[in-house]
């Protein structure tokens, strides 16, 4: 007999595995696309409101199927527009999505992971410990959820919430092909990025099969302090790391990497760190979003003062660089980059469990 457990969720499914499913059960592919366009597009989950399915196929999808999203449990509006969404997961965990708000332009930042393992020193989310990856589901319902809450749906999502979306490579992906589908969320390319840490083989496999945009976390301009910042620059160091993303982007001249990078006070703000910069992106097609650090409880460090943080921003775009300083968003919600926490079973341990073991990266 098919419990509630064993039966298929349908939000984990692409439009192709829909179509899949229809046709198993004896109906035409169509009919697999209209269920993925009110799922997705519609956001209808109760089957009997999917009135152009046939009523036999509704009933054996109500057998044989199930529709779960994450709950939202928790709504926190900041005085900037910005709103952090605390969702509980089937197993009681909790994951962390918030919405920023920009004029015409709105953006989604999605989770990808319970937790995290990679460790960076300047993130909360990272002092938790990690516990799970995010189902296709629990990452593309966040989504699913956002267009639902909003009266004009997301314009942008970034896969920079709680998690290191490609060590969750196949789900993330597959939950990214769902956000671009005409079906459903009709979100371009250029809408959709990507943050990572750094896993190198694994921005390469992204090459071949995605065209999001891409954004790395860099944070520092030499192999010495993103070490400290940075673990996951112990096995991937930015000798590697560079190549990787200048590939990313090779074959559009229109495209460049985002690199991400937090001023932290008197440990990476210096003209000396900028001009290291400088020499590190030579020849990469790049953006740079200078992030003032955001605390939080426990942490060590210090915002870089504004001033400091414009000198650095101006020495890059003298060089002919793009850059921008991101303005803080939602950080009295502790919504802001590098705030989002959940109720996490930490099984990590953490120190140590992102570097290797007999030479090859851990994996969650």
């Amino acid at each position: 007999m098919t419990t509630t457990e064993t039966k298929p969720n349908l939000i984990d499914l692409d439009l192709a595995d829909c179509e899949a499913l229809v046709a198993e059960l004896g109906f035409k592919t169509f009919h697999g696309r209209n269920l993925f366009k009110w799922m997705h597009k519609h956001g209808v989950v109760d089957f009997d409101a999917m009135t152009d399915v046939p009523k036999t196929l509704r009933a054996a999808l109500r057998e044989r199927t199930q529709i779960r999203l994450p709950r939202i449990i928790q709504d926190h509006p900041s005085a900037d527009g910005t709103t952090k969404w605390v969702m509980e997961l089937d197993d009681g965990q909790r994951i962390e999505t918030v919405y920023i708000p920009e004029g015409k332009r709105s953006t989604i930042c999605v989770s990808s992971q319970v937790g995290c393992a990679l460790n960076c020193a300047f993130c909360a989310t990272a002092q938790q410990g990690f516990n799970r990856n995010l189902s296709v589901a629990e990452i593309i319902g966040q989504v699913w959820h956002a267009a639902r809450q909003l009266d004009v749906p997301p314009t942008n999502v970034v896969m920079m919430g709680m998690g290191e979306p490609l060590a969750n490579f196949d789900a993330v992906v597959k939950a990214m092909d769902i956000m671009q589908d005409d079906l459903a969320y009709m979100l371009a390319k250029h809408r959709v990025t990507l943050s990572t840490s750094g896993i190198v083989p694994n921005i390469y496999r992204l090459r071949e099969v995605s065209d999001v945009s891409l954004a790395v976390s860099l944070h520092a301009p030499n192999d010495a302090l993103r070490d400290t910042l940075v673990p996951i620059n112990l096995k991937y160091p930015l000798a590697e790391l560079m190549p990787a993303c200048k590939a990313y982007v090779a074959n559009d001249k229109r495209r460049k990497v985002t690199w991400e990078y937090i001023m932290l006070d008197g440990v990476n703000d210096s003209l000396m760190h900028a001009k290291q910069l400088i020499r590190l992106l030579e020849g990469v097609p790049s953006k740079v979003n200078l992030i003032p650090f955001n605390p939080f409880t426990g942490s060590d460090f210090g915002t870089s003062p504004a001033d400091r943080i414009e000198t650095f921003r101006q020495r890059l775009v003298r060089s002919g660089i793009f850059a921008m300083t991101r303005k803080t968003r939602g950080d009295e919600i502790s919504a802001a980059c590098g705030q989002l926490v959940g109720r996490v079973e930490d099984r990590t341990r953490r120190l140590g469990r992102i570097l290797v073991e007999h030479g090859r990266m851990v994996a969650p």
